[in-house]
């Protein structure tokens, strides 16, 4: 894997220090900081290691790159799934870029922390993260001497605000400008309740399954109704059980219905879309909401499988955390941290993309029915 992005690092010494840090990723190491992972290497002391981050020449995006191409020829398939979320970084202090007091998912609660929007891809065999954005809130952007002292680049400033969702848009443009193949795209309500974000997939003819919020209205054919008003009436052979794939009590079983929504003259040619909703078993009244585009001949199995790998991202969150030092940065400026966590998530990618050869890993995914015409349930 090393000797595929080596070419990133232009001289010898940034190379060999590239190829400790992913090592010391990979090992057992409790904090994987420079300090910890000098300690590993055998140095006395982290100078080394905060060069090769803070001030070595390399880049951090041409190395993204590499990543998405390894990752694209391990795992990718045409029905792959990509995954925006977000996940948060608690921080100390006011001084690292992009960090304020805001909603971290991460903590659960409002806290002084900094986000990172990710692009994860979920394919047959496997899932990794592919791409990363570091949110860089309003307080931010208005202050120009602030982003100096973070080392923000002047362009990312100019740009103005980039909503989650816009960078978002972003991720999935690069990938599928590179050439990733990718038949999906699956988010929670940050990105389906946007109806921007909805319509750069329409646009590009990417199929979508994006959570939606219980209020959120859909047109109907006469007048606007909410999602759960629609669901709500319902009939109950309109409810099917099915699996959304395995999780890490088995498998993930929900009650599903799924019906087609109006076409109102909108939709590209053999499109359509349609209304899913996920009931579950323990708790009648727990139902979650999605909106879902897609060519008209896809089955109710194959939706329910794309909603089902949402949840990719989580555990490669939890993954790359856990086992390869994604949070474990110590950095505070904007280069730095793209080169943390790019590092980290190639070290996940290499373990992602190694259980991938474990034929166990290859489950093909479910088989799919077909739908009807204007909000008929199916």
């Amino acid at each position: 894997m090393f000797a595929r992005v080596a070419g990133v690092f232009y001289r010898a010494e940034p190379r060999r220090w590239a190829r400790s840090y992913l090592t010391g990723l990979l090992a057992p190491v409790e904090r994987k900081n420079t300090w910890q992972l000098s300690e590993a290497a055998g140095e006395e002391d982290p100078g080394r290691l905060q060069h090769f981050l803070n001030r070595s020449r390399w880049d951090a995006d041409e190395l993204r790159d590499c990543l998405r191409a390894y990752v694209a020829e391990a795992l990718a398939c045409p029905d792959g799934v990509l995954v925006p979320d977000e996940t948060g970084f608690l921080k100390k202090g006011v001084k690292s870029a992009g960090v304020q007091r805001q909603y971290s998912g991460t903590a659960g609660r409002v806290e002084n922390s900094q986000l990172g929007v990710f692009l994860a891809y979920a394919g047959r065999s496997g899932r990794a993260l592919i791409d990363r954005e570091l949110y860089l809130p309003e307080s931010w952007i208005g202050d120009r001497d602030r982003c100096i002292e973070a080392g923000i680049p002047e362009t990312r400033c100019s740009t103005g605000l980039l909503t989650k969702p816009r960078l978002a848009e972003m991720m999935i443009a690069r990938t599928l400008d590179a050439g990733v193949p990718a038949g999906w795209v699956a988010a929670d309500s940050a990105y389906g309740r946007d109806g921007r974000f909805r319509a750069f997939c329409e646009t590009r003819r990417l199929s979508y399954v994006l959570e939606v919020p219980v209020r959120h209205t859909v047109p109907d054919l006469d007048g606007r109704r909410r999602v759960d008003t629609l669901v709500a009436r319902a009939p109950a052979q309109a409810w099917h059980r099915v699996s959304a794939g395995l999780g890490e009590r088995g498998e993930r079983e929900y009650d599903w219905a799924w019906a087609t929504l109006p076409n109102f003259g909108d939709l590209p040619a053999g499109y359509t879309r349609t209304l899913l909703a996920r009931r579950s078993l323990d708790n009648p009244a727990d139902i979650a909401y999605y909106l879902c585009f897609h060519p008209a001949t896809i089955e109710r199995e194959q939706v329910v499988a794309v909603a089902g790998a949402r949840w990719a991202v989580e555990e490669c969150f939890q993954a790359a955390k856990d086992q390869c030092g994604l949070d474990h940065y110590q950095v505070r400026k904007w280069h730095p941290w793209y080169r943390h966590i790019t590092l980290a998530m190639l070290a996940h990618a290499f373990l992602a993309v190694t259980a991938a050869t474990d034929p166990k890993a290859h489950a093909g995914w479910a088989e799919s029915q077909s739908p009807t015409s204007a909000v008929s349930w199916r």
